[in-house]
């Protein structure tokens, strides 16, 4: 038995590629941990216009993205592989940047998250690709599911990154370059988006 899989299973997916399924899982929930630290980050230093609301929004996040994590490991196990899952574990293995320590109102902190939560859909759909050459088709699904789930959450932070007031359609770099800026003070709110995000997860 490899240092990747250190526990016997019989799960019908080859040595070899559950040994590669196993370190992609690990990275990912590293990943994940990292997000989830982040999305707190925000939540607790968040100031500004639409202060509650985001607060609140950045609590309902942080609660999904823990759920991955756990989904992650769980998966990891059942593969036969030994989930690594500390926080000093997940700070070295993360593939997502550390978190701007310079953010304090409301658009900073959600386009800090948004280019995060892209990061962490990006390699998702790697590793989608990834469970679907091992023929492993319920890591594939998790990912799937996980990914759904993330990139549905960031359109409602981008969707909080749209000027209050826009008559027009505006591409979010346009209005994630404004507010780089600090030419926009006050952003629109997107209200029911954690009820939204979690109803869509119940019905897979």
């Amino acid at each position: 038995m490899s240092n990747h899989l250190p526990f016997a299973t019989h799960v019908a997916v080859a040595e070899l590629d559950r040994e590669k399924l196993v370190r992609g899982l690990n990275t990912t929930l590293a990943t994940a941990l990292d997000l989830h630290s982040q999305v707190k980050q925000a939540h607790w230093n968040i100031k500004g216009p639409q202060f509650f609301a985001r607060h609140e929004l950045f609590e309902r996040l942080a609660t999904r993205v823990l759920t991955w994590a756990d989904e992650l490991a769980e998966r990891t196990s059942a593969l036969g592989g030994y989930a690594m899952g500390t926080t000093r574990l997940g700070a070295a293995a993360s593939e997502i940047s550390e978190y701007d320590l310079s953010a304090v109102d409301g658009s900073a902190h959600l386009l800090t998250l948004v280019e995060r939560y892209a990061t962490f859909c990006e390699r998702l759909r790697v590793r989608v690709n990834e469970a679907a050459d091992a023929d492993d088709a319920a890591t594939e699904d998790l990912y799937i599911e996980i990914l759904r789930a993330a990139e549905l959450d960031m359109w409602f932070l981008e969707s909080h990154l749209v000027p209050s007031g826009t008559a027009s359609v505006t591409s979010f770099a346009h209005a994630a370059s404004t507010i780089s800026n600090g030419a926009i003070s006050n952003v629109g709110v997107v209200n029911g988006g954690g009820d939204s995000a979690t109803r869509r997860r119940d019905q897979h």
